[in-house]
């Protein structure tokens, strides 16, 4: 074969790699939940399974990943599509455990109202995303006269691999994150504020899941995101997987010579629906935010942020900014919020689990290494307890 034949031959071979790397000859994609056969309580999901069924809500991401040890990002939530300062939506906060920043939290209790993007980073960035938040509700025209701004940001510790002492964050992500949010599936696992995080012992990351109730039950729909970066003894659809991978929190004092899984770190929840609720109403919604980490295996540990946020689309119940004269508003009854309450729990443990197995291994700061969990002894596991056919 001459030379131009054998750089034929060779053009020809790297065409066909290509193409099949195209096509899906690369590594497999990591599954979600549902995608190995869990489905998580009674309901049925939206048409993404993410936090942006529910009409209105956008997300972005901006993720920063640069060199060794920067490993770190931001999420945005956007309720509605329109400028936030001026039509407020109504929300609410619970606390599992306030080992945590959650900035603008008192006053979202006090008023009932969110007022700007719900924003998540990391612990030291806290205070750039604020000011980014602020800035970006100061920009708009229509508040040319605004003198005070509530913005809500939350925060996991992603410290175990990225650089977070360097404070990476920077306004212009944030700033980005708010600007390019967009409705649709929402990535997850190594994305945005979830790019450093660590869940179980295994990596963690962003999660995210919704459910549609049935018209007899209003037709409404709930969705929830995570930044999963706690610790406990992993359940994936009450088995314990957990222990059968032998990680999980506390396991040197009941295995010695064993190694253990921290218990300790963060979730943030975040809760959106379509249900006309109030502020009061939207507190309980977040409320079982916080409990569905407990189907998951969570030890709500001392050091452990726990923290949901709630807020409702329904346009009836948005807030002018400035508003006195009153006006009629409906809302659920108290008896009606039952169903809601089931499907916060089950998009919960599906955000988890969502959030774990989407993730990647990660080496970060200091060379550490953090490996995502092992989806065929996960598949394993959930056939050995019968979870899965």
């Amino acid at each position: 074969m001459n030379r131009s034949n054998e750089r034929s031959t060779a053009s020809a071979l790297l065409g066909l790699l290509a193409a099949g790397l195209a096509l899906g000859g690369g590594p497999p994609e990591r599954p979600r939940l549902r995608e190995l056969g869990v489905a998580p309580g009674v309901f049925r999901p939206g048409p993404s399974n993410a936090v942006t069924d529910v009409a209105g809500v956008r997300v972005g991401h901006v993720t920063l990943i640069e060199g060794d040890s920067v490993r770190t990002g931001v999420t945005a939530i956007l309720p509605h599509d329109g400028d936030l300062f001026r039509r407020k939506v109504p929300g609410a906060v619970f606390v599992g455990n306030a080992f945590g920043k959650l900035a603008g939290s008192t006053q979202v209790r006090e008023l009932g109202t969110i007022e700007t993007p719900i924003v998540l980073t990391n612990t030291l960035s806290v205070g750039e995303a604020v000011a980014a938040v602020v800035r970006h509700a100061l920009d708009r025209p229509a508040n040319a006269d605004v003198r005070s701004v509530n913005a809500l940001v939350g925060e996991t510790n992603d410290g175990g691999l990225n650089d977070i002492r360097g404070m990476h964050v920077r306004r212009e992500h944030v700033l980005r994150a708010i600007r390019e949010a967009s409705d649709g599936p929402v990535a997850e696992g190594n994305v945005g504020a979830g790019t450093g995080c660590e869940c179980f012992g295994w990596k963690g990351g962003i999660g995210t899941s919704s459910r549609k109730l049935p018209d007899r039950l209003g037709g409404w729909t709930v969705g929830v995101l995570v930044q999963a970066n706690f610790g406990g003894v992993l359940t994936i659809a009450g088995a314990p997987v957990g222990v059968e991978l032998g990680r999980h929190a506390f396991r040197a004092a009941t295995e010695p010579d064993r190694s253990e899984a921290r218990g300790d770190g963060s979730c943030m929840i975040v809760v959106a629906t379509d249900a006309p609720l109030d502020a009061r109403s939207l507190e309980r919604l977040a409320a079982r935010g916080v409990f569905g980490l407990a189907r998951t295996g969570s030890s709500f540990s001392n050091g452990s942020g726990d923290f949901a946020i709630a807020f409702s689309t329904a346009p009836g119940l948005r807030v002018a900014h400035g508003e006195e004269s009153p006006r009629p508003r409906e809302t659920l009854p108290s008896d009606a919020l039952s169903p809601l309450f089931q499907a916060v729990l089950e998009s919960v443990e599906e955000a988890v689990g969502n959030a774990l197995l989407k993730a990647e291994d990660m080496t970060g700061r200091d060379g550490r290494e953090v490996r995502a969990i092992p989806v065929d002894r996960v598949r394993e596991i959930l056939r050995k307890y019968n979870r899965i056919p």
